[in-house]
């Protein structure tokens, strides 16, 4: 099982990304989940770059979204909304395929941030039928360093919830493949 998890956040030492790690050192054998945390990297979507004139950048995004078996997305609250940066992105694959029908689940690494997940949730429900809405890890550990963020999932009972919330994603990425896209 491979998943994508994406940091909606361009910031070097952001909370999102650390949270992503984390759960990517948790994850048992068997799922390797890939951390993306360059979206700060990608150029600003236009609809004239499409098609052979895709950025190289855009086309190993892509390709790495074709070639997951699911998304985790982790983003931080930018006004009350999702980071333009994040919002690029999903802007980058509305035209393709790689994302639609593509198991979809969100983490978050902060007590507050329900404006932006609603924006978020509304987003991905439109360009993947796979989005899972009721699929969801919240630790709060905004401005916490990399290293505290990876000690709280030490502690049993968030290892315990990281585990359990990285289970049920998988099974649900599984059936998704045995039982193909909804339309």
């Amino acid at each position: 099982m491979r998943i994508l998890a994406i940091s909606g956040s361009a910031r070097r030492g952001s909370s999102n990304t650390g949270l992503l790690r984390a759960l990517a050192a948790v994850a048992r054998k068997g799922m390797v989940v890939d951390v993306f945390d360059c979206i700060g990297d990608l150029p600003v979507f236009s609809p004239d770059l499409e098609g052979p004139e895709r950025p190289a950048g855009v086309r190993a995004f892509q390709r790495r979204i074709a070639e997951s078996d699911g998304i985790l997305i982790s983003s931080p609250e930018y006004v009350r909304n999702i980071p333009g940066g994040l919002k690029n992105a999903i802007d980058w694959l509305v035209s393709g395929d790689e994302i639609v029908g593509k198991p979809i689940a969100l983490a978050h690494a902060s007590h507050r941030g329900d404006d932006m997940l609603t924006a978020l949730r509304t987003v991905l429900s439109t360009v993947s039928s796979g989005f899972n809405e009721t699929l969801f890890f919240r630790l709060p550990v905004m401005k916490e360093t990399p290293e505290a963020i990876r000690a709280r999932l030490d502690r049993p009972e968030d290892r315990q919830a990281a585990e359990r919330f990285l289970e049920d994603f998988a099974a649900f990425c599984r059936n998704r493949q045995r039982t193909g896209p909804s339309p």
